[in-house]
């Protein structure tokens, strides 16, 4: 947007608000002197409150409804957000569970998830991305060493990392913990190291070199029926003519850093406002309305408060109309460009 349109929206914002400001003031200043010259003018203006207030509460009553309409739809805007991101989570809670099968089943070397639980235990697959950070001195002495595992242990850590919920703490409970939302700093970090990749890489794109070290047979059927069932929950367009192989495992790889992270993160870094800005614009006009339009009126009547605050109140009515007068079509330009 350049800098001139920005202008040209600025004065079409602020112009309307200074006409009306310089109307509503002048108006004050002129009926105070009409009282001061004619004594018969306050009664005069005492007798128009009644309408003024009528004019007043329509006003108020279609601020307010306008405000109800704009509240209905933010709250629908809102529902929808929340059913994205609850979609979101849900298909989270189910990578997680299939994950925790592959690390828990005997597709792996023997002794890899010794070494690594045992040897190198509390070791994350983030730790050992930036090992070069030098945070981490066991990731260093796991990079030193030699490894008897075809590389294995690279894609073990990294799915191990889908299981925690913190990206400093590398330990895990022997229930996995399904959180009812998953903090940003995880959720980062598994975007920020592409977590699933080594699935398709393992699985895909070089399973002709790692198949001797995954094999796969060896997970239980029922095991691999739990992952397929839990596969189509997330996804059924996506997995519904797959078998559990190399195949699918290199799929789910690339439908997690591809999709599911990606709708993941985005929803969950989404802010939206308590109250966005033109709706609170419009609650503090109608706040004023309320209270200059129709209660210092009112008060004035039945507490005999001085002629100055029924002028103050017949100027801000003025000015009101006024403003809304020259900053309509602004209003409804904002409107159409926000829907």
């Amino acid at each position: 947007m350049s800098l001139k349109h920005t202008f040209s929206q600025y004065i079409f914002v602020i112009l309307p608000l200074l006409l009306a400001g310089s109307i509503c003031g002048t108006l004050i200043f002129y009926l105070r002197n009409e009282v001061k010259i004619d004594s018969l003018f306050a009664t005069q203006l005492l007798d128009l409150v009644a309408i003024f207030i009528g004019i007043s509460i329509l006003f108020v009553l279609a601020l307010m409804g306008y405000l109800y309409h704009a509240v209905l739809s933010l709250k629908k805007l809102n529902n929808t957000s929340n059913t994205v991101f609850r979609d979101a989570t849900q298909k989270m809670h189910n990578v997680r569970s299939i994950i925790e099968i592959l690390i828990n089943s005997k597709m792996w070397l023997p002794g890899l998830q010794e070494y690594l639980e045992e040897d190198f235990e509390g070791l994350t697959f983030f730790e050992v991305k930036d090992f070069y950070k030098g945070n981490s001195k066991l990731a260093i002495e796991f990079l030193q060493e030699n490894h008897n595992y075809s590389e294995t242990e690279n894609l073990y850590l990294e799915m191990k990392s889908l299981l925690l919920t913190q990206p400093k703490n590398g330990k895990l409970s022997k229930n996995l913990n399904y959180p009812k939302t998953y903090d940003s700093p995880i959720v980062e970090k598994w975007i920020q190291h592409k977590v699933g990749s080594g699935l398709w890489y393992f699985f895909g794109y070089k399973y002709n070199t790692f198949k001797q070290a995954l094999d796969i047979e060896n997970i239980l059927e029922r095991r691999q029926d739990k992952i397929m069932s839990l596969a189509m929950s997330m996804d059924p367009e996506v997995f519904e003519e797959n078998s559990f192989n190399e195949i699918f495992l290199s799929k789910l790889g690339e439908y997690i850093t591809k999709t599911i992270l990606p709708d993941l993160y985005q929803e969950r870094t989404k802010k939206t406002p308590a109250l966005p800005r033109r709706l609170q614009y419009v609650t503090v006009l109608l706040s004023l309305l309320l209270l200059l339009g129709v209660i210092a009126p009112l008060a004035t009547l039945l507490l005999g408060l001085p002629i100055i605050v029924i002028i103050i109140s017949y100027s801000f009515v003025c000015g009101f109309l006024c403003y809304l007068l020259l900053g309509f079509y602004q209003f409804l330009k904002f409107e159409i460009t926000e829907n």
